[in-house]
């Protein structure tokens, strides 16, 4: 069973987790974009939908995405006009989709009143003056790492209006001061200027920003590099600083002259080397000052473990630290009790909104907040459990409910990221993941995913999915409904949300309780949907999908449902044609629990007469990728139990990559080791597949692994040993080989009791007189090693004989054979029955073989045979 957790940003797996990673862009917008002018879709026939009040039309525009308006409106010229209305198109956010320069011409008759934009990627960022919005008021875009200054420039340029500028919170590296002096001189209106990873911002690009930008409010210069402090302090119409993550601040110069700011109100130092002398400057000094940030400054809080001062802070001025009740000190603003207890999203919200002044102070706090502790999640310091449990988990909740959507974003991405302790092995925290529980974080997540806001959508699907990795949590999430809502998400065509959703179902279809619930959410279909609905280049959403079906395969009733679904067709698809591993690996586990039926259902024979799905699963024994080799290889082994699949391997070349994986894998995971043997010991029930195999060269890697240190290699081992010693020229290759040893070790030490038991019963095929003549020719190559075969054979009826009796009692058997009586019979069969012998099938020619071996003149093998029979 597999799950997954993702942090923000970050790339790697588990095969039992979800890690989410950056954004990965379709291939073409023709496939994947909004939906152009010219296309059709199908109208319903029952109802006159052409006869409906266009401000009906309008309010159910206003329901639908972006892309689903786009489509609609394409139906027919009153439509088209309606959906053109300015009241639908004065907010467009792109982030999910791959904004080209063609697709941004199409949008462009609807952006004419175009407000506010938010994009992603730099590829984005040039697009959008396509758009013709030169009325914008707000842009923010994010993965803009590779943005230039030209583009910057040209975006200022064609945006005279602006009034928000917000590029982050990937590092501008390209960006220079060249490119805030082109936004200073065009953009006159700016009242916000927000950036990230600026290497260096010189006083004249600051000073441009004094003297052009005389309504600016509001600089946010994030994680920077050098920063002009001197050229700060001169622009006095600023109200709110954050100079969060930057380095090398001359904190001298800068207490010097931003506490002359006349107007200054907020300022954050968070993440930064500020020292608490500084601080205190500040707040002493700066006349209008109110609230002052410094968040995971480690200098501060070195200071603080030895000189606490959490209560410090001036009249009427607080100072926010990981080491201060956050909350008691914002509520001070509003009351004259600091030891008031209140949420930030009630008394906050209600008493800042009686204020103007006290609302942006309000809404400049949650902006920080959100920004400095997702930063820190991702960064993940050490020290930080008592934080997140005392307030940080219970903060980000709060911010959860600001009405700021990038806020809420934030915060969600927060929940999602700070649970996670170890991305590379997809660990979440279980103390910080129930806090969250704890403090009503389920229901609040579960309601921010019934936004209609998808941005939304997507960041609180991603941190239920995270969540979810805590068995607690994912119960909790289940019995709030949080299955049917991310199977809703699932069908979404916004490709981030439908990810995101996807990665929530296979973290929580890893609970066995869990599985039916999203079948009957309508989760099976929705996941093999998306793998229709975006077949490549999209590989996050396909690796989840893929994932959370490989889990549900593993459920019997629902793997039948994943079958009657198209997922055959589909993960085959993705087996055959998609060349990213972890979509590869996830397809490929899908197939082997799929297969893993056979008894019960007919989706082994299904899977094996899917077009291209043997050859293609055989291809992945050769991945350089070990996680896919693994689950291709356990594919094949469970395929290998239906007859006409078996020798279709076979055909496929799957003998041959399957020795080769098994020469390969000494030194790999015992997991792989295991479905190695296991898919040859599939194969190898066939008369031709096992003499191939010993041909192949297969007998040395076998006894390679069947030294291995864990028991499940030992049995898969043994068993393909077993099946290969049926036939005389195989047997005699064992032999040759140092087989005898190997299996001598496990019939006696291993501490698998069917490994021992297959282990006995090669030994005896070996040793039961059918090799002699054909040990007395040599192998089929002509030569034979020089080996002691009666020597061998003297070891081995030794361990048979000592792996016999140890299922023997000897008073128990005396008594049975005394009575005869029914009773005591069933007692010997209890004493020597294997239970997971059941499990074997044997042939008529083996049963024969035992049958034949109880005239043996070897006590021992007759008494080995005996053994067998009665499994």
């Amino acid at each position: 069973m597999s799950r997954r957790v993702r942090r923000r940003g970050s790339q790697s797996k588990d095969k039992d987790k979800v890690i989410i990673s950056s954004p990965v862009y379709p291939e073409t917008a023709e496939e994947y974009d909004i939906c152009r002018p010219g296309g059709e879709i199908a109208v319903g026939h029952d109802v006159e939908w052409t006869r409906l009040p266009d401000d009906t039309v309008v309010q159910l525009f206003s329901c639908l995405s972006y892309r689903d308006r786009a489509c609609l409106s394409s139906t027919c010229r009153t439509w088209r006009l309606l959906g053109s209305s300015p009241c639908l198109w004065n907010s467009l956010d792109l982030r999910a989709h791959r904004c080209d320069a063609d697709t941004a011409s199409a949008l462009a008759s609807r952006c004419a009143s175009l407000r506010r934009l938010r994009f992603r990627g730099p590829e984005s960022a040039a697009a959008i003056i396509n758009l013709h919005a030169r009325d914008l008021r707000e842009i923010a875009g994010d993965y803009c790492r590779d943005i230039t200054d030209a583009t910057l420039s040209v975006i200022a340029a064609r945006h005279e209006a602006l009034e928000s500028l917000q590029i982050g919170p990937d590092p501008c590296e390209k960006i220079s001061s060249d490119a805030i002096r082109h936004v200073a001189m065009c953009c006159s209106r700016l009242r916000r200027l927000r950036l990230s990873g600026i290497r260096e911002i010189d006083g004249l690009a600051i000073g441009a920003l004094a003297r052009h930008c005389s309504l600016l409010e509001e600089i946010a210069f994030l994680d920077c590099g050098n920063i002009d402090e001197t050229a700060l302090g001169k622009v006095e119409c600023l109200k709110f600083l954050s100079v969060a993550g930057s380095r090398n601040l001359k904190w001298a110069s800068a207490v010097t002259y931003w506490s002359k700011l006349p107007n200054l109100v907020g300022l954050d130092v968070s993440r930064t080397d500020v020292p608490s002398s500084a601080l205190f400057r500040i707040l002493s000094s700066s006349k209008n000052l109110k609230v002052l940030c410094a968040l995971n400054c480690l200098a501060l809080e070195e200071e603080a473990n030895h000189n606490p001062l959490g209560s410090s802070h001036a009249k009427g001025k607080i100072l926010l630290t990981l080491f201060t009740d956050i909350s008691k000190m914002i509520t001070s603003l509003f009351s004259n009790s600091v030891g008031k207890e209140t949420e930030i999203s009630g008394n906050w919200r209600s008493q800042g909104n009686k204020d103007k002044n006290l609302n942006e102070i309000i809404s400049w706090v949650e902006w920080i907040l959100s920004q400095s502790l997702l930063r820190i999640a991702e960064m993940n310091p050490a020290g930080m459990d008592d934080f997140w449990l005392r307030q940080g988990a219970s903060l980000l909740l709060s911010l959860v409910n600001s009405s700021q959507e990038d806020v809420q974003e934030r915060a969600a991405a927060g929940l999602a990221t700070f649970v996670v302790i170890d991305d590379e092995n997809a660990t979440v925290d279980p103390a910080r993941a129930e806090a969250v529980m704890k403090n009503g974080g389920i229901p609040l997540l579960l309601e921010l995913a019934r936004s209609c806001r998808e941005g939304v959508q997507s960041e609180a699907a991603k941190a239920i999915a995270n969540l979810s990795v805590n068995a607690k949590v994912a119960k909790a999430v289940a019995d709030e409904g949080g299955i049917s809502i991310l199977a809703v998400l699932a069908r979404s065509t916004n490709r981030l949300v439908a990810e995101e959703a996807a990665g929530g179902l296979w973290n929580l279809s890893v609970g066995e309780e869990h599985k039916t619930a999203i079948a009957e959410a309508g989760g099976v279909k929705a996941l093999v949907d998306l793998i229709f609905k975006w077949p490549t280049g999209i590989d996050g959403v396909l690796e989840r999908a893929a994932g959370a079906l490989a889990n549900l395969a593993a459920d019997d009733q629902c793997s039948m449902e994943v079958a009657m679904a198209g997922g055959v067709h589909a993960l085959v698809m993705l087996a055959r044609s998609c060349r990213v591993e972890g979509v590869q690996e996830q397809a490929a586990r899908a197939l082997a629990n799929l297969a893993a039926h056979g008894d019960s259902n007919s989706n082994n024979a299904a899977v094996g007469q899917e077009a291209g799905a043997l050859d293609a699963l055989v291809q992945l024994t050769c991945s350089p990728n070990e996680g896919v080799r693994q689950e291709a290889a356990g594919a094949l082994w469970n395929l290998s139990f239906d007859d006409r699949n078996r020798e279709a391997i076979a055909a496929a070349g799957g003998v041959e990559a399957l020795v080769t994986l098994a020469n390969a894998c000494a030194n790999a995971s015992h997991g792989l080791q295991e479905r190695a043997a296991g898919a040859l010991w599939g194969l190898s029930v066939s008369e031709a597949n096992s003499v191939a195999i010993g041909r192949e060269g297969g007998v040395a890697p076998l006894i390679a692994l069947a030294r291995s240190d864990a028991e499940d290699v030992h049995e898969t081992a043994a068993g393909a040993l077993w099946n290969l010693a049926f036939y005389p020229g195989n047997a005699l290759r064992i032999i040759e080989e140092g087989g005898v040893p190997a299996l001598v070790h496990l019939c006696s030490s291993s501490g698998s009791k069917m490994a021992r038991f297959m282990a006995a019963l090669a030994l005896a095929y070996m040793f039961d007189g059918r090799m002699d003549e054909f040990a007395l020719i040599g192998s089929s190559e002509g030569t034979s090693k020089s080996v002691s075969f009666e020597g061998a054979r003297k070891m081995a009826l030794k361990h048979i004989e000592a792996f016999v009796l140890s299922f023997s009692d000897h008073q128990l058997f005396s008594m049975a054979a005394a009575s005869s009586a029914t009773t005591a019979l069933a007692q010997v069969l209890e004493v020597t029955r294997i239970q997971e012998a059941g499990h074997l099938r044997c042939s008529g020619a083996e049963i024969g073989r035992f049958v034949a071996m109880l005239r043996n003149s070897s006590s021992i093998l007759r008494a080995c045979a005996a053994f067998a029979l009665v499994q």
